[in-house]
């Protein structure tokens, strides 16, 4: 009876690190810096007015090692109420670290500027809610982000950008 080794590579598989398809992962995700300021209180806890909140969005990608990439979400939202003062102020910079290997190029922009962030962001929204409600004030909902067309929107702009400028400029 001939003894059949379980642990063998199947045939024409390559060693560990050495194959060719295209892989990409989340490795990690991490709050990086979060902030929560309540400048007025406890006067703001005395007024009934609705605020106007304003709400920034910033995706930052940085190569970290071959084939890592860290993906930063950065929430910036502002509360305004009465006589344009700031009820409270949030700052969250969520992060992910991404692997890819074997992708190309051209392919890897779009996963890290939208289908990254649109991973990303219920862990941030979730946190962005729960800060706010501690703060004492009802928590805040971030409306749901289309992350692919922001992408397409600056993709476009930048090849606008870079057809306006004179050849030879850079």
């Amino acid at each position: 009876m001939a003894e059949n080794d379980s642990n063998a590579a199947p045939e024409g598989a390559l060693p560990n690190g050495a194959d060719t398809e295209a892989q990409i992962g989340l490795i990690a995700q991490y709050v990086k810096d979060l902030s929560f300021e309540n400048p007025n209180a406890p006067a703001v806890y005395q007024t009934q007015v609705q605020p106007q909140i304003d709400v920034q969005f910033h995706i930052g990608v940085t190569p970290v090692a071959e084939d890592v990439h860290e993906v930063s979400m950065k929430i910036e939202i502002r509360a305004i109420g009465e006589n344009n003062s700031t009820m409270f102020a949030v700052e969250l910079v969520y992060a992910g670290l991404f692997g890819a290997r074997n992708i190309d190029p051209e392919q890897l922009a779009p996963f890290l500027y939208a289908e990254a962030p649109r991973l990303l962001f219920p862990f941030a929204r979730r946190i962005v809610a729960e800060v706010v409600r501690d703060g004492n004030f009802p928590p805040l909902l971030l409306d749901p982000i289309d992350f692919g067309a922001m992408y397409l929107q600056q993709a476009a702009a930048a090849g606008q950008l870079a057809e306006s400028e004179p050849a030879g400029q850079a």
